[in-house]
């Protein structure tokens, strides 16, 4: 799968035939000595703790960017908590309130951020 010479291309075909497959699940070019490693460390189902099933080698995307129950913070109050619980928890935890420290009025903590440009 790559541009080669002419003058060499009889020799290099040669060596893949004897030496490389194309994995059957991604087609990469592989080794014919590593196949069986390269299957077993990428392409083998793992389930993750959410029980979503997926190759290995996704794993670790799934388990930083799209897995329900990833560590994510809240923030208003920093805890650290699963994804899935984050909507409800910032809805309860939004609505604690704290005082202004120029006017001194309790200001809802979702609100906070936008207080300081109405309160003068």
């Amino acid at each position: 799968k790559k541009d080669i010479p002419a003058v060499n291309f009889i020799i290099h075909e040669i060596h893949c035939r004897r030496n490389i497959e194309i994995c059957p699940y991604c087609s990469d070019s592989i080794p014919k000595s590593e196949m069986k490693n390269h299957i077993e460390s990428e392409h083998v189902q793992v389930t993750c703790k959410c029980r979503m099933k997926m190759e290995s080698s996704h794993l670790k995307d799934h388990e930083a960017s799209s897995c329900p129950l990833r560590p994510v913070l809240c923030q208003f109050c920093d805890i650290q908590l699963a994804f899935n619980k984050l909507q409800e928890h910032e809805l309860y935890c939004g609505a604690r309130t704290e005082p202004c420290g120029r006017c001194g009025r309790n200001v809802l903590l979702r609100e906070l951020k936008e207080h300081p440009r109405l309160c003068g």
